[in-house]
């Protein structure tokens, strides 16, 4: 005899199934150009929750309730509220896709030298290269928690135009941590590069701070090797980590005595998130020669190119008057390492 719980489980699934279906599609649109141009997880993601989706509900709307035995009463409902929880999370994940400048900012110079700038981009990464002389000194930039990679191209560009080369890489699910090897497997692929700085935004500089102190040069190693200079025998074999970047950000640890590169923070005076207190808090964490930058009336969303964030602040400035700020100090961080 059908039970009310056989009953009330069938509709259970009836109703989780038809949200999957209506949520990907919803996902899907709401990504939009993300879909080609992020990380290809989250599209495959949301090809799978609707597929499963759409099936799970064909069969459900089709079959009547029937007689339960209890084990797999017990089953179907950790299956609802495991399907419940991946749909809700693929909701979740919608990312901050890039506007504009940013979107501007991704299209290649047609000088071939000077202070030109080429943009590549991949599955994987964006990468902006000088079409100028190149400096020994390059930039891994990791973005933020849900944020489309491009996002950071206006804000980073300044740095690829003093030479630098850019690497920002386009992480599974739009999530940090799930990057954390990305540095590691991209050090070593532009030549050109002797010394790196690694930095991000919000929880990609919390990442970043990882990669720093995991590839700095220990204490006891001889420094990198300048552009011109001869390397040694006991030479890093590979270019290792020299600067620290955050923006908006701090580290999830104690560096404060093992880090071993200079670290420059910059934060907002009016950001909702990276609040003032947090920064503040996070000096500790820090070196103590680490330089603090903050630009006044500046939020969390200042920091990329991606509209508005829930839970930051109101600001004060314009955005492209802190953008400059960031850009500035930012160049200037990194151009010192060529000095």
């Amino acid at each position: 005899m059908v039970s009310r719980v056989d009953s009330v489980g069938l509709w259970a699934i009836r109703v989780v199934s038809t949200l999957g279906v209506i949520v990907s599609l919803w996902a899907a649109v709401a990504t939009g150009a993300m879909l080609i141009h992020g990380h290809p997880a989250y599209t495959i993601l949301l090809v799978v929750v609707f597929v499963v989706s759409f099936l799970v509900a064909f069969r459900s709307w089709r079959r009547k309730a029937r007689p339960q035995r209890r084990r797999a009463v017990v089953l179907r409902g950790i299956g609802i509220v495991a399907g419940a929880a991946v749909i809700a999370v693929a909701a979740w994940l919608v990312p901050s896709s890039a506007v504009e400048p940013a979107l501007t900012a991704m299209n290649s110079d047609s000088a071939v030298s000077g202070t030109g700038v080429s943009v590549s981009e991949n599955a994987l990464q964006i990468v902006l290269t000088p079409t100028g002389a190149v400096s020994p000194t390059g930039v891994f930039f990791q973005p933020g928690a849900r944020v489309d990679a491009r996002a950071y191209a206006a804000v980073l560009r300044p740095l690829a135009e003093a030479g630098h080369i850019v690497v920002i890489p386009k992480q599974p699910l739009g999530i940090a941590f799930l990057a954390i090897t990305a540095f590691g497997s991209a050090r070593t692929s532009y030549p050109a590069v002797t010394r790196w700085v690694v930095g991000g935004h919000s929880l990609g500089g919390t990442v970043a701070a990882i990669d720093a102190q995991s590839f700095s040069v220990s204490a006891s190693a001889p420094p990198p090797a300048t552009a011109g200079a001869a390397s040694t025998s006991s030479a890093p074999t590979s270019p290792p980590v020299v600067g620290l970047l955050l923006f908006a950000s701090y580290p999830a640890t104690d560096m404060s005595t093992s880090l071993n590169a200079k670290v420059l923070s910059i934060s907002g005076s009016n950001d909702g998130l990276a609040t003032p207190a947090k920064i503040a808090e996070s000096k500790k964490l820090l070196p103590a020669d680490t330089t603090f930058v903050v630009v006044e009336g500046g939020v969390h969303a200042f920091f990329g190119d991606y509209g508005p964030q829930s839970g930051d602040g109101q600001p004060t400035t314009t955005h492209d008057d802190a953008r400059t700020t960031i850009s500035e100090a930012s160049v200037a961080f990194v151009d010192g390492f060529d000095k």
